[in-house]
């Protein structure tokens, strides 16, 4: 993930961009040994855009700006899209790249992405424990829950080729929000008491990264297949509350809510 990868260079390029080639290779052969040409949709990231002296970051990404990705996660994931789409080109896969979003709220425990906290500081508080978030409430970023990117991945995969033209990759939807916006969401469904378990202490390596990722994002063409975002944070706050109570860890995953 994406802070991991500037921890240890070496592991992120194994893990990103040696396995995707991998794979992709793999593919190659299965079609020349006379195999069904297999239909791929690589999941790319929102980190693939960055700024630049030469050229200006956009108040929005959108699906034609020129991506030059600031972090090594960011770099790993726009080889694999050129890699994907030159091996479309030469008719050894069908391919088409989706750049997702920052999901949120992911279940389970913290991970190695440096994003991860767009998920702790709303998934923690809601199980009754303190979340510190490492960047200030002003940040603006472009999430996008579970549901909305398992469901932009499968309309991608769906597409046609005509649904899904050219050689690029598409910007899945995004809702674009700051993280004061978020913590009032949380407060809205779920409570002033649960927002109070959100303490701000910055880490000066993470919102370096952040710093350098886009403040929002747009989806023209993610939406010319029907994909939209969600209309604001809280829904995607309810619908994690929601998902979680029909689960037999809700008392610990919820306790916050008691």
């Amino acid at each position: 993930m994406s802070g991991e990868c500037e921890a240890d260079f070496d592991l992120g390029m194994r893990s990103n961009l040696d396995s995707t080639r991998a794979l992709l290779d793999a593919l190659r052969a299965n079609a020349a040994s006379g195999g069904k040409l297999t239909r791929l949709v690589f999941s790319s990231s929102v980190a693939v855009f960055g700024p630049d002296p030469a050229v200006p970051l956009p108040k929005l990404v959108a699906d034609d700006t020129l991506p030059a990705p600031q972090t090594s996660y960011g770099t790993q994931k726009l080889i694999c899209e050129h890699l994907v789409a030159d091996y479309t080109r030469k008719g050894f896969i069908d391919g088409r790249a989706a750049r997702l979003m920052t999901v949120t709220v992911r279940p389970g425990r913290p991970n190695g992405a440096a994003s991860s906290f767009f998920s702790g500081i709303i998934r923690e508080p809601l199980a009754g424990v303190e979340s510190v978030c490492p960047v200030s409430a002003d940040v603006s970023h472009p999430v996008s829950s579970p549901s909305r990117t398992v469901d932009g991945l499968i309309a991608v995969y769906e597409a046609s080729r005509e649904q899904f033209p050219g050689r690029t990759a598409m910007n899945l939807p995004a809702l674009n929000v700051r993280v004061s916006e978020m913590l009032d969401a949380v407060e809205q469904v779920a409570g002033p008491a649960v927002r109070k378990l959100v303490r701000f202490e910055r880490d000066e390596r993470i919102a370096g990264i952040v710093a350098n990722w886009p403040g929002g994002a747009s989806a023209a063409r993610a939406a010319r297949l029907g994909l939209k975002p969600h209309e604001n944070f809280a829904e995607i706050v309810q619908q994690y509350i929601d998902d979680c109570r029909a689960l037999p860890t809700a008392a610990q995953t919820l306790k916050g809510l008691q």
